[in-house]
């Protein structure tokens, strides 16, 4: 689709391989195939689609991989040499054929085909889909088709070495990673080798379908419907909105074509109309330029998160999987996910759900963190890479960017590697051969959404400084990624005032329900072996204590496994508050310019999912369970939302709104006492107009003079709640704000919180009833899966009743067994 004026010009072009009079024939070859290792060791059955781990589990050869240290144990997998074998009958009609292709939609890596004892051809890239002309080498009865996969890991070993001109960094990952070395010499998922949040599963298998398709054909002829187009007015169709800005529908448009009289098309699709711009001109009172995109005219603020690879196997990735992790972001109110380019390029099912539920999809090319060969044979197989993905993927509406890497300019403009100056010109005549003469240049096939080289980059800053800009976290320019675990997070200046935050967030830990089946009673302590080894980023372990520390009391109770479980609890507190007020910084500055910075336009933290069960970014768990983070998102990210910060010992309220019509709001501010659910006082500033669109400050006042209204209230004794409402009520989430780090506070109760369960017709509830003000109330049900509609929130009424939404079979019972309540004030 193309905008062009007014309206929307379409041009739709089919590309068919077609019969003289009878259309192809297709036979899969999915399903059982058998698995051997290079000796014959080991023989077994495995399922296509599938991988060598997964056939290995199935068969019992070994155990979870993911259970406690076996992602060190099961390494030996890697470094053996496999083939997948089948057996197929040649029927007449494939013989027959003139035109017959054996088509892999996707190899595991690097592979040798055999068909009948013949070599057919060779794979070097698991991003590419693969056909090979087999006319003629199939034989009446059985067929033997064989793939032949070397290590991965080996290949990595044996690329790197045949590359001896100049070295091509990093050469292995940080230690704490446990990976394995020169990832960035073979084309297969980067983070495949070991992340900083993720294992080191160096995968092989055939990871996506295999098929036979035969023409029975005099002539091969292309066929191409071009002058198959129409113009139409925007008023005469429905457009496709992001999430929280109108609907996604979607036409269905068959077409059917004939040839000599017989059908030799009839296909069905869906057909979404938007425009998307990536706007980047001159800002009013600030140097540099703007970064936001418009869709369908409308300038559009993301809020999101980042996507890794659901699995380390991608056969477990279910469309269950799928649905539900698409489904818990929007569920948080977000409209964007930035598909990060370490994993893989997802299955067409990830972009279908995106489509239908209004999600925009910022998507990089699989280049993560790293320099890049630029031999030829590389060059080759990337440029038909890209080709065949741009292709796959270009008539997705949710699709709103491409770009070429995730963090290689930065790592060239701020020396990650330590590059002698001397060779600098070397590397970035490579960075720029790569990434702008190939992939950019063969990415130019769809124009109908920007393209960028990097990110962070300065965007068309950028350009213009040759593609590697001075600072590409310059935030005047282009998207930023920014991290920093020892300053304060909850000090709002820490962080960049920057046109679009691609990138930012804080480790936690995940829930002890979700680590209980891959660790034993031994593991069940922070300082473990386990939890030492599950903790793939330097120091992190300790960084997220030390931060918790700046604000919190830790944990300090005798039982061991108590201990443990409550620091599970205080990470995941930390995290949704440090990115809370992050994210709340970033929205509020959407429409102002401070000291030449702001108009913020996006904000994805980093990370949405998990890829095992272990410490990262993420806002969801291995399994699909919400951390406080993903609960914490469905407010931060809120259509209208009121943002409190202090600045100079004043306390500042503003309205935030993601609607496209005007409302008037007045800020509510009530002053509670932490030993009383009874609120101080509480005051309301005038009514204010607040554009569509916009963040506006609408209340100011010095705290100092806030309280000495509100009897014998101090920063130590007392906190604030706020939200936002018009004339008719409450217009948002509820917002708090403290006054003190929670561990300065005085009079501080335990909340002595009980529970009452009931079920009705919608589901099932939970009641509670608190003694006194509770902060940070997280409710669990260990391994009943499901969600609550909130969790995590700061309590200042005696009862408060939240609904639990079940994603299997369970009961009152069950969950009255299996739920615990724990407050901020339960863990000393």
């Amino acid at each position: 689709m193309t905008l062009c004026g007014n309206g929307i010009c379409v041009v739709l072009c089919w590309f068919l391989g077609v019969s003289s009079g009878l259309r192809p024939v297709a036979l899969s070859l999915d399903g059982k195939w058998s698995l051997s290792n290079s000796d014959c060791s080991v023989s077994l059955p495995a399922e296509v689609p599938g991988c060598v781990h997964s056939a290995l589990q199935q068969q019992g050869f070994i155990q979870d991989p993911y259970f406690r240290f076996n992602d060190v144990s099961y390494r030996w997998i890697a470094y053996d040499n496999w083939t997948y074998t089948t057996t197929f009958a040649g029927s007449t009609q494939l013989r027959a054929s003139q035109k017959v292709l054996l088509v892999f939609d996707g190899v595991d890596t690097v592979a040798s085909i055999w068909l009948n004892g013949l070599a057919v051809g060779k794979t070097d890239n698991m991003f590419r889909r693969y056909d090979f002309t087999v006319s003629g080498l199939l034989k009446d009865g059985d067929n033997v088709l064989k793939v032949s996969l070397l290590s991965p890991v080996l290949y990595a070993s044996e690329r790197r070495k045949a590359h001896s001109a100049y070295r091509v960094p990093p050469e292995c990952p940080p230690d704490v990673q446990k990976g394995e070395c020169h990832v960035n010499f073979i084309r297969k998922e980067q983070s495949s080798f070991s992340w900083d949040w993720g294992p080191s599963f160096p995968t092989m298998g055939l990871w996506k379908g295999v098929r036979l398709e035969a023409f029975d054909v005099l002539q091969l002829i292309q066929l191409v419907f071009e002058s198959f187009s129409f113009f139409l007015q925007s008023s005469q169709v429905k457009l496709w909105w992001p999430n929280g800005h109108g609907d996604q529908p979607c036409y269905r448009l068959t077409v059917r074509g004939f040839q000599g009289g017989f059908l030799v098309l009839n296909t069905e699709s869906k057909v979404y109309f938007r425009s998307v711009e990536l706007v980047q001109e001159p800002v009013v009172g600030s140097p540099g330029l703007s970064f936001y995109f418009r869709i369908n005219g409308k300038p559009i603020f993301l809020k999101g998160s980042n996507w890794i690879p659901a699995h380390s196997f991608q056969d477990r990735v279910t469309p269950a999987v799928l649905r539900n992790l698409l489904q818990s972001a929007v569920d948080a109110r977000m409209n964007a996910l930035r598909v990060w380019g370490g994993g893989v390029y997802e299955q067409d099912l990830f972009y279908s759900i995106c489509d239908e539920m209004g999600i925009m999809v910022w998507q990089d090319f699989m280049f993560a963190c790293a320099m890049y060969p630029t031999e030829g044979d590389f060059i080759q197989t990337v440029r038909e890479e890209v080709i065949q993905q741009v292709q796959r993927l270009k008539s997705h509406p949710s699709i709103i960017a491409w770009s070429g890497n995730n963090e290689n300019e930065a790592a060239l403009a701020t020396d990650w590697f330590n590059i002698p100056v001397s060779q600098r010109p070397a590397y970035l005549k490579d960075y720029v051969t790569l990434y702008v003469d190939n992939i950019r240049a063969v990415g130019q096939e769809d124009q109908s959404r920007p393209f960028l080289v990097s990110s962070p980059s300065n965007g068309a800053e950028s350009e213009q400084e040759g593609w590697v800009a001075s600072n590409p976290y310059d935030p005047h320019y282009g998207d930023t990624h920014f991290y920093s675990y020892t300053l304060d997070c909850w000090d709002w200046r820490t962080f960049p005032r920057t046109r679009f935050a691609s990138e930012y967030g804080f480790q936690s830990w995940p829930s002890f329900s979700t680590l209980l089946p891959v660790s034993i009673k031994e593991d069940w302590s922070y300082n473990s072996n386990f939890s030492s080894h599950r903790q793939h980023h330097e120091d992190g372990n300790l960084r997220m204590l030390l931060q918790a520390a700046l604000h919190f009391n830790l944990p300090n109770a005798t039982d061991p496994v108590k201990r443990f479980t409550d620091t599970l609890y205080i990470t995941q507190v930390m995290q949704a508050q440090c990115v809370k007020t992050q994210t709340e910084f970033y929205r509020r500055s959407q429409s102002e310019i401070i000291e030449g910075k702001g108009r913020t336009m996006g904000a994805l933290y980093w990370q949405l999912n998990d890829v095992w069960q272990a410490p990262s970014w993420s806002s969801i768990e291995f399994g699909g369970k919400w951390k406080m983070l993903h609960y914490f998102a469905q407010n931060f990210f809120a259509a209208v939302l009121p943002v409190g910060f202090e600045d100079g010992d004043t306390l500042f309220i503003y309205a935030v709104s993601d609607l496209s019509h005007d409302l008037k709001l007045r800020a509510a501010v009530s002053v509670y006492s932490w030993s009383d659910l009874d609120p101080v006082c509480t005051l309301k500033s005038d009514l204010h107009p607040i554009s569509g669109g916009s963040a506006t400050a609408i209340f100011k006042q010095p705290v100092a003079a806030l309280l000495a209204g509100c009897g014998s209230c101090t920063r130590l004794t007392c906190l604030l709640t706020f939200h936002l409402e018009d004339s008719s009520g409450q217009q948002g989430p509820r917002n708090h704000h403290f006054l003190c780090s929670p561990k300065d506070a005085q009079g501080v109760q335990r909340p002595n919180i009980t529970v009452r369960h009931s079920q009705d017709e919608a589901g099932y509830s939970v009641t509670l009833h608190s003694a006194s003000v509770a902060a940070f109330v997280w409710l669990d049900v260990g391994n009943v899966t499901g969600r609550f509609g909130s969790n995590g929130f700061l309590m200042t009424s005696r009862n408060r009743t939240v609904r639990f939404n079940a994603w299997c079979n369970t009961s009152v019972e069950e969950l009255s067994r299996s739920l615990t309540v724990t407050s901020l004030r339960d863990l000393y």
